[in-house]
This record gives C-alpha cells, sequence and structure tokens, in this order.
C-alpha cells in the first residue's frame, strides 16, 4: 500500500509532460507549416511586378492556397481521427516541403504560380490535426488556455509578413529554401516527440460517415459561420493587409510586411487570451464582445483615417478582436463536441474558418479595381461581424458548458438546447 502512494504521482508527472510536449510540438508545426502557407502573400507585390498582374489577379495568386488549404481540414480532421497526429502531423509537415521548393522554378509563371498554390494549401491543413491531439490530452477545464496557446500557431502568418520580404533581399528562392530546411528538422522531430493520447478512441466507421456524423450537428454548422467571421477575418487580413497599405497608404513591400506582420502578432497575442476567458465565462460571451469590437473598429477603418495614429489604432483593435474570437469558438467546440469526433468538426469548422478568409481578399481587390476605394469592402466586414456578435450572444450563450453529445446524435442533440 505504502509502494503504491509513493509510485502514484509518477504517471500523472509523466502524463503531464507529455500534454506540454505534444502542446509544444503542435503549436510549432502549426506556426510553420502556416508560414509555408503564407509564403506567397508577403512576395505578391514582387509577383505582381514580375508577372504583370492586375489587382484581381494578384487577390488570385494569394487567395489559393487558402482556399485550398482550408478545404483540406475536413479530411485532414477526418484522417486524425483515424490515424493520429502522431502519424499525420510529421507526415502533412514533410509533404508540404514539395510546393515550398516548387515556387522557385513557378515564380516565373502565373500559371504555375497558381498550381504551385494549390498544392501549397496543404500547409494549411495542420490546424485540423493540432486541435484535436491538443484537445486529447488536457482536461475540460484547461482546453480553452490549451488551445488558444495552440492557436499561437497562426503567427506563422507573422513571421512570414515580417521575415519572408527580408530574407528575399538576400536572395529571391531563399526564403523558401529557409522554410524547407525548417520543415524537414521539425518533420523529423515530429516522428520522435509528437505522441497520441493512450487513451484516444479510434473511429471504426468510415471517413464518409464520419464527417456525415459531424455535419449532422448542428452546432458544428453555427460554429462554422462564426468561425467563417473571427478567423476568416484574421486569414483575409493575413493574406492581403500587405497589398492594401502598400495600395492605399503607399508604403514600401517591407514596411507593409512589418505593419502586416504587427496586426498578425495581435490576433496571436489574444487568441489565447480568448481561450482563457472562456475557461472563465461562457464563450459565447467573449465571442460576441470580441466581434462587436471587431465589427466597430471596422466601421472606423472604413473611414480612410490617417495610418498614424488611427488607422494603427484601428487595425489593432479589430486584430485584437478576431483574435479573441478564434480563441472562445474553439473552446466551445472542445465543450460540445465528443472527443472521437472533434478532429471531424473542427476540420469542418476550420475549413468554414478558411473559406470565410478566401472570399475577403477578391472582393477588396474587386472592389478597389472597380470603385478605387476600400470602404465598402470595411463595411461588409463590420455588417458580418455586427451579426456574429448578435448571433453569438443570442442563441450560441444557450449552449450549457457542461453538455457532451453523444456519437450519432442528430441536431436536436447538439447542444444548443
Amino acid at each position: 500500500m505504502e509502494t503504491a502512494v509513493k509510485q502514484s504521482p509518477a504517471p500523472a508527472a509523466k502524463q503531464s509532460a507529455a500534454a506540454y510536449r505534444n502542446l509544444a510540438m503542435a503549436t510549432i508545426g502549426f506556426g510553420l507549416t502556416f508560414w509555408a502557407w503564407n509564403l506567397i502573400s508577403p512576395l505578391s507585390g514582387a509577383f505582381k511586378e514580375r508577372l504583370g498582374l492586375n489587382s484581381f489577379e494578384q487577390s488570385v495568386l494569394v487567395a489559393v492556397p487558402v482556399l485550398v488549404g482550408s478545404l483540406g481540414r475536413i479530411p485532414a480532421g477526418a484522417l486524425t481521427d483515424k490515424y493520429g497526429a502522431r502519424l499525420m502531423f510529421p507526415l502533412v509537415s514533410a509533404l508540404t516541403i514539395i510546393p515550398v521548393l516548387l515556387l522557385i522554378p513557378a515564380k516565373d509563371s502565373y500559371g504555375a504560380m497558381l498550381a504551385v498554390g494549390f498544392l501549397l494549401g496543404l500547409g494549411g491543413t495542420t490546424f485540423a490535426i493540432g486541435i484535436p491531439l491538443v484537445n486529447s490530452w488536457f482536461p475540460p477545464a484547461q482546453r480553452g488556455a490549451a488551445l488558444g496557446v495552440f492557436g499561437m500557431g497562426m503567427g506563422g502568418v507573422a513571421l512570414s509578413g515580417y521575415f519572408t520580404p527580408r530574407i528575399a533581399e538576400h536572395g529571391d528562392n531563399l526564403p523558401f529554401l529557409v522554410v524547407a530546411v525548417a520543415l524537414v528538422v521539425y518533420a523529423s522531430l515530429g516522428a520522435v516527440l509528437v505522441s497520441d493520447h493512450p487513451d484516444r478512441k479510434v473511429p471504426t466507421d468510415s471517413l464518409a460517415h464520419r464527417l456525415g456524423e459531424a455535419g449532422r450537428l448542428r452546432v458544428t454548422w453555427e460554429l462554422s459561420v462564426l468561425y467563417a467571421i473571427g478567423f476568416g477575418g484574421i486569414v483575409a487580413f493575413g493574406v492581403y493587409l500587405p497589398t492594401y497599405l502598400k495600395t492605399w497608404y503607399d508604403l514600401s513591400p517591407t514596411d507593409a510586411g512589418t505593419k502586416a506582420a504587427g496586426f498578425a502578432l495581435v490576433t496571436v497575442i489574444f487568441r489565447p487570451i480568448g481561450g482563457w476567458l472562456s475557461d472563465r465565462i461562457h464563450p459565447a460571451l467573449v465571442t460576441s464582445a470580441a466581434l462587436g469590437l471587431a465589427a466597430l473598429m471596422a466601421i472606423v477603418q472604413a473611414f480612410d483615417p490617417k495610418l498614424a495614429p488611427g488607422g494603427t489604432i484601428a487595425l489593432l483593435c479589430m486584430a485584437a478582436g478576431l483574435g479573441t474570437s478564434s480563441g472562445s469558438i474553439f473552446a466551445l467546440v472542445s465543450q460540445v463536441t465528443p472527443q472521437p469526433k472533434v478532429g471531424s468538426v473542427t476540420g469542418i469548422v476550420g475549413a468554414m474558418g478558411g473559406l470565410g478568409g478566401f472570399v475577403p481578399p477578391l472582393v477588396m481587390g474587386a472592389i478597389y479595381s472597380a470603385k478605387g476605394s476600400y470602404s465598402i469592402g470595411f463595411m461588409l466586414l463590420s455588417d458580418l461581424a455586427l451579426a456574429g456578435c448578435v448571433y453569438a450572444y443570442g442563441r450560441m450563450r444557450n449552449i450549457k458548458r457542461d453538455e457532451r453529445p453523444s456519437g450519432g446524435s442528430g441536431p436536436g442533440r447538439s447542444g444548443t438546447g
């Protein structure tokens, strides 16, 4: 009996160490693959000049990886439920090296760049791999904060915005080589250090059946809409903000990339804050307040304030709101989704979030080409954010924190009350 008492803390300590190791590896992998996913955007100005593109063609170029990476999260999440993150994370990271290196021979052809951008979308799918991994290692009371920390991996967009154009100053191909080497190192370490939770439940049904089950949960689509607004806004600004700052405020590509990186950094900082708040306050209330702030700041920016200080303040406050909402929405996902379906639901919700970032750059580019102004685009963003704010408060706050929909539940058992 005495021996058992002395030995009992050891497994808990090992489990805690494993949890934080996997959280760290997932966050780093998410960040690196997001950097790869966003490689084209910081250099889009150079590609525009090299290939003679108009604003809409430039927007399409930066949006293609977003579209593919978003849709790819659906099968990536379901495959993670089946095969585990131990296989999926290193595998997807290694496969992302291929399109990163293909950017080198493709950079002189618009068609080739679109094709490689399609393949580059693979890097955006790791979000749906990391969420179920982190979710499985942490208890419900800590999941909001843990998922928020994992979400800081989207800072790969900030890393890309800041470092990619600076590295490119020392060689056109150097950014692609640096990211490829980093992915090689991570994939090698991930194969050793990433591990699935020993109690992970492996689904036995087919991929199509699991996605169908996740799609029948009403909360999946409610959260998808909210995430399309919150995270979609982050993705949209991540890929288009350098172009907006360069075009509207006449900044150099380096300055535009630096300020866009600052925007992304704020979203990264506030994402875990959103998760942390959601462990203490109902995440729907956190989401509502965050989207309300984003809506207000989008209205301010629609009136084209000077960049210093008005525009800077408005954009950074908008980043804080969008980052907070992204953390709180996935805290809500972890509360209302059964563990074996977290990957499938995450894939759908994450895909909708990424798709939410696919449309705005195209709309902003088209509006600017037609009207010579970005104000209409910012007003549309404010309308969407305000709608999300109202819906989160009026509907989603009725979801109880302790509800867990059982497998095979339909919309009536989604936890929406």
